[in-house]
């Protein structure tokens, strides 16, 4: 068979089948969830809270990934073209057409991507939250440095959506030329009026950008809905794909007002007539040289998994471990809960601190004593822990971090 052939078959490698999981009964809610976790390889020796961070990859995952890189292997094919039947399944996941996707390594990336590619001079402004992680805080640092650029933060107001918008709003000046937000934010888990913020960039001619890699995965949403100009967003988190996964959007009428930093095959295209050079005239021009198709096909799959479950119902799953997080916490003398009460403002992350015990100090203990994995919240000086609820946690494992939150503290 020739090359020509091989390819061909590449293209065509069928659907894996969907993992088995009982149908959901509303009185029997936990069989389900235990089904669902039995997907996971994830220790079961560790409860795992840190999705936030890294999250774990289900079995289909998994498979996909090892599978398509032993088939590409087999024949030393780059499988750049099944590239496209993923690009429709992430983009469906999205709501977004499939020429507005870019296949990124992660959310940094992203950021990065639209940072360095937007059309700025020094003096122009940047608006972002102050608990923006570092891969959305340093591409505009580093346009700071290189442009001159100016940026300007606002703390998230954990009480009321509307004010997050009034706090850009007070920042917005005639030189101001993009704002970004957090979709969640890492430190406390606050959820952003992103439609909202939206708007206002809209009417005052700003560019909107999210970071979405605590969104992706945990809540459902359209990004054409939201109304952003791009997005950002890693695989490796809540969405449950492999390693180095991620995705850009950038909307399609304004595509060209983000010019890839980085170009080379796939980028675009030369006419070897005239010599020209050519972008490619979707998100592909992001995208440059030889990409890992089974870990993309891997990500693929991760959306997969999460649409048979039900995005609704995994976002619902993980607002109710973190609210039994939340009041099992609340009851204990000297803790004090970060993340919002408010629904509007919160989801399936819960940060706490007590003055009692050093925040590495407790989740070093948890870690060693009762195999509950956390996250320290050094950001801000929070001094606090960040506990991410996500499908393959339960009810009793919520309760485990709380009894043992609770022996601590007796002993602290």
């Amino acid at each position: 068979m020739g090359v020509v052939g091989l390819g061909a078959v590449a293209t065509r490698l069928p659907a894996a089948p969907e993992p088995t999981l009982p149908v959901f009964n509303d009185r029997e809610p936990e069989a389900y969830w235990s089904a669902v976790r039995s997907q996971y390889p994830l220790s079961r020796a560790l409860t795992y809270f840190n999705t936030g961070g890294l999250g774990p990859a289900a079995t289909p995952v998994l498979a996909k990934t090892a599978e398509m890189t032993r088939q590409l292997q087999e024949k030393s094919e780059h499988g750049h073209a099944l590239l496209a039947g993923a690009r429709e399944t992430v983009a469906r996941f999205f709501g977004i057409a499939p020429a507005e996707l870019a296949f990124v390594r992660n959310a940094t990336e992203g950021n990065a991507i639209v940072a360095a590619g937007l059309k700025l001079v020094a003096g122009d402004e940047v608006i972002y939250e102050s608990h923006a992680h570092p891969g959305g805080s340093f591409p505009w640092l580093q346009q700071q440095r290189l442009r001159g650029i100016v940026v300007k933060t606002f703390e998230p107001d954990p009480r009321d959506p509307a004010g997050n918008v009034a706090r850009i709003a007070a920042l917005h000046t005639r030189r101001t030329r993009v704002v970004q937000v957090s979709h969640i934010t890492a430190p406390t888990g606050i959820l952003m009026p992103v439609r909202e913020i939206a708007r206002l960039c809209r009417e005052r001619g700003a560019w909107f950008h999210v970071d979405g890699a605590q969104s992706a995965g945990m809540i459902p949403f359209s990004l054409h809905a939201i109304g952003c100009d791009s997005f950002a967003t890693s695989g490796h988190k809540w969405l449950g794909g492999p390693h180095e996964t991620g995705a850009l959007f950038v909307r399609r009428e304004r595509m060209d007002e983000v010019a890839p930093t980085l170009t080379g095959a796939h980028a675009g295209t030369l006419d070897e007539a005239t010599g020209e050079f050519r972008l490619a005239a979707d998100a592909m021009r992001y995208e440059y040289g030889t990409r890992n198709a089974a870990a993309i096909l891997g990500l693929a799959e991760a959306v997969r998994f999460q649409e048979q479950i039900g995005r609704e119902r995994i976002a619902a799953r993980g607002r109710q471990l973190a609210e039994r997080v939340r009041a099992g916490l609340a009851r204990l003398p000297g803790v004090e809960i970060l993340t919002p009460v408010a629904p509007a403002l919160c989801a399936a992350m819960i940060t706490f601190r007590t003055a009692r015990v050093p925040p590495d100090q407790l989740f070093s203990r948890l870690l060693a004593e009762r195999a509950i994995r956390c996250r320290p919240v050094t950001e801000e000086k929070l001094n606090a822990l960040r506990v991410s609820t996500h499908v393959f946690n339960s009810p009793a494992e919520c309760d485990a971090l709380i009894a043992g939150v609770e022996k601590i503290l007796k002993t602290a």
